[in-house]
């Protein structure tokens, strides 16, 4: 029996655009077809694979399956839209650890940088050389970050431990002996979940198991901002490796959460979000240090957030033990979850892609990295996904560096992978 064919037209926002005419598609093509089609139609010196997306929804059948599954019927013209297809990750490079592995970054040119339960940070280069450490905290290091800086001589980084205290660190990643512990922030009374800076350097957010958020300029005090604690006072924090940082006091401190905070970010220098085991996720003024907006989900607790990766400056992706990655809209009046990607392990952590405006990166406790494109509204597949290591490791954190390199962090240590569009053959 002869196939059946559909009319379609096509769209994109590619930098390959088809001129708009209309498209008799048979019902029996799947990507691949639709694919050469488009590759054809353009005349690419180099081909180009794409994926395709019907309202909504990646295209993994054919299109008689597709129209069959969503009661399309066989005179109505189909709009396709046409997305550049996401390589199978490649593995560049394993870093074990001795502890768990935190936390991870790969915004250094040629560097990775790594946070440990062991209370140390360590730099890798891209031949697996280990290029600095040094101990900052005398307990689990749970979160860091690059904190803006104009000095082309060092780095800051802010490190948030389970020691009760974060600290703004001046670092060298070529020699351990030029690190100079600056500030320690004293205002948590249990372990810090997170710590993250704004765009300037000029302030840090710190998310504590307290239930309080603390909002820090990073100003190093000429004095002690906040007294020692008593002699033989258990809780006191050991001077590492001899220097002993200024003992800062916040700024604000945000208090709305009933439970653990378990990461907050800033949206501007003006507003903030958080979010917590108290199923919330919430807006802050930072100028007032007050509660703006709260998104309350019934037995939800959520473990992190980022913003997402779009234009709309007040979206957020925020992870949850329910084994989904939410959106949420804070500019709706009840900023209801507009997108949720459906994990079969817990997501532990969540980044958006720095280069490419729909695609973000989670990492789960079964110890598989995923990558989602949020043009897919229905979420329902990631458009790659790959397993950290080898066994039963969870990741509990990810990083995606601007050049296509991804880090992922968690019980098996540091894992290197390559990410990005395909320019193989269609």
């Amino acid at each position: 029996m002869a196939s059946s064919s559909h009319p379609a037209v096509f769209t994109t926002q590619t930098p390959y655009p088809l001129p708009p005419q209309m498209f008799m598609i048979p019902t029996t093509w799947s990507r691949y077809q639709l694919s050469q089609l488009v590759n054809k139609a353009l005349s690419l010196a180099k081909p180009v694979p794409f994926d395709f997306l019907l309202r909504g929804d990646i295209l993994k059948s054919s299109l008689a399956d597709w129209c069959t599954q969503n009661a399309v019927g066989e005179e109505e013209t189909l709009e396709i839209e046409y997305i550049e297809s996401v390589l199978p990750p490649q593995k560049m490079s394993n870093h074990p650890h001795d502890d768990w592995v935190s936390s991870v970054s790969c915004q250094f040119e040629q560097r990775f940088l790594t946070a440990s339960y062991d209370g140390q940070m360590r730099a890798f280069d891209y031949s697996q050389n280990q290029t600095w450490s040094s101990s900052l905290h005398g307990a689990a290091i749970t979160s860091f970050c690059v904190v803006p800086s104009s000095s082309s001589d060092f780095h800051l980084i802010a490190t948030a431990s389970h020691d009760l205290t974060a600290q703004l660190s001046q670092v060298s990643l070529e020699s351990a002996h030029k690190t100079k512990p600056l500030v320690s922030f004293h205002l948590h009374t249990a372990p810090l979940s997170g710590v993250t800076s704004n765009s300037a350097g000029s302030q840090i957010l710190t998310a504590s198991w307290d239930a309080l958020i603390g909002l820090w300029d990073t100003l190093v005090p000429e004095v002690d901002e906040v007294p020692e604690p008593p002699a033989g006072d258990r809780r006191k924090r050991r001077k590492v490796e001899g220097l002993k940082p200024k003992r800062k006091a916040p700024l604000i401190v945000l208090k709305s959460h009933t439970a653990r905070v378990s990461g907050a970010l800033f949206n501007d220098d003006k507003t903030a979000y958080s979010c917590g085991f108290d199923s919330t996720v919430r807006s802050w003024d930072l100028e007032h240090g007050v509660c703006t907006n709260t998104i309350t989900s019934s037995e939800k607790p959520f473990l992190s957030l980022s913003l997402a990766p779009s234009s709309a400056p007040s979206t957020l992706l925020a992870s949850s033990t329910d084994r989904t990655v939410s959106q949420y809209d804070f500019r709706e009046p009840y900023a209801l979850s507009s997108l949720t990607l459906t994990h079969p392990a817990t997501p532990s952590c969540v980044v958006r892609s720095p280069t490419h405006s729909h695609q973000i990166l989670s990492g789960a406790y079964d110890g598989v990295a995923r990558i989602w494109d949020l043009r897919s509204v229905k979420g329902a597949t990631p458009v790659a996904s790959f397993k950290a290591w080898e066994g039963d490791k969870k990741v509990l954190g990810v990083d995606w560096g601007v050049r296509g390199i991804v880090g992922v962090a968690g019980e098996g240590g540091l894992g290197v992978w390559k990410v990005g569009e395909s320019s193989s053959p269609v």
